[in-house]
């Protein structure tokens, strides 16, 4: 073989292996996230989001089925985790799943954010339930480019909700941030402020700012009834909430405002007085208790899952919850 020829043979063997080497670096790397300089597409398309999604519901369905959560934190974390839990565990003691539990497979929309790093949350609102209980807000996290996306979060949206405009799928919302500004409240600031308004009502100085909703009106009727028998033997009932450390998912509007979901826990404690029992004040309380011994106090811890639309600064609305979950997950005599 001539000299030449060696020489185009080295080379074009040299090219190849090149090509090669770039070809494994590039299986080897994680995908990398789009530089905020570039053009923003959505992370996914509709059809991942729904194959994900069933992904996670049949992950659900299994659970269900079995009555246990083995296998569910495989794609169920956060609020969602701590919720599914405790409803396994009522179902376990009752022989049925409560129907709040039920997630429709079908939507109605889905939010596919514009994400250039991670974590990435996907904000997807199911149809009604077959018997017509309200839609549901799912919240979907991946934590880095590796992981699988798990249900974070699930609010039953009230029944006439208005929630605020998104971006098609196809063009994707941006994520915001706990932090955001430009709105009447930071999501962060509506979180600790309308967990101090759950705590104090009416006397809290931060009332103002917030609109009514079904979630603070249902709570205030059930304290109620509870007072009612509580004061004929001289008891007393006491409810704090408290904002979860970092347990929040935000999308923003094409409105300018922001779609916030929060974990806001709480602790009820009430005393019978006049050396009563304080019992469980539900069948859901009733099963996590199970037998244990019942004295003058019982504490139950809830997991409050809350869904807020905080409107932009200055357009003289009020921020509002729209939906909302809530789940005792611990029952304890003191």
């Amino acid at each position: 073989m001539s000299t030449k020829k060696i020489l185009k043979t080295l080379t074009v063997m040299t090219l190849a292996a090149a090509t090669m080497l770039g070809v494994a670096a590039c299986g080897d790397q994680p995908p990398q996230p789009q530089s905020q300089s570039s053009t923003q597409i959505p992370d996914i398309t509709e059809a991942q989001e729904k194959a994900v999604r069933k992904s996670i519901l049949d992950v659900l369905d299994a659970s269900d089925n079995a009555k246990s959560p083995d296998g569910l934190a495989a794609r169920v974390t956060g609020p969602a985790l701590e919720v599914r839990t405790s409803e396994l565990a009522i179902a376990q003691a009752t022989g049925v799943m409560d129907p709040k539990a039920t997630i429709p497979k079908d939507i109605a929309q889905t939010i596919i954010p514009t994400q250039s790093g991670w974590p990435r949350s996907i904000f997807s609102i199911t149809t009604t339930t077959q018997d017509q209980q309200s839609k549901r807000l799912l919240v979907l996290n991946q934590e880095n480019p590796r992981s699988n996306y798990k249900l974070w979060g699930v609010v039953r949206l009230f029944q006439g909700a208005k929630l605020p405009e998104f971006a098609i799928p196809a063009i994707g919302s941006s994520m915001g941030s706990p932090d955001d500004s430009g709105l009447s409240l930071s999501p962060q600031q509506t979180v600790d402020e309308y967990a101090d308004v759950l705590t104090h009502g009416q006397q809290s100085k931060f009332a103002s700012q917030f609109d009514s909703d079904y979630f603070r009106d249902d709570l205030a009727k059930l304290s109620a009834t509870v007072q009612q028998g509580m004061e004929r033997n001289h008891g007393t009932q006491t409810q704090t909430f408290t904002p979860v450390k970092d347990q929040i998912s935000v999308m923003r509007s094409t409105q300018g405002g922001d779609l916030v979901v929060a974990q806001i826990n709480s602790e009820w404690t009430r005393s019978a007085g006049e050396g009563r029992e304080s019992q469980p004040a539900s069948d859901a309380e009733r099963a996590l208790f199970g037998q244990g011994r019942a004295t003058a106090t019982m504490k139950v811890t809830y997991v409050n899952v809350l869904a807020f639309y905080v409107p932009p600064a200055k357009s003289g609305k009020k921020v509002v919850a729209v939906g909302a979950e809530r789940q005792p997950v611990k029952v304890e005599a003191l």
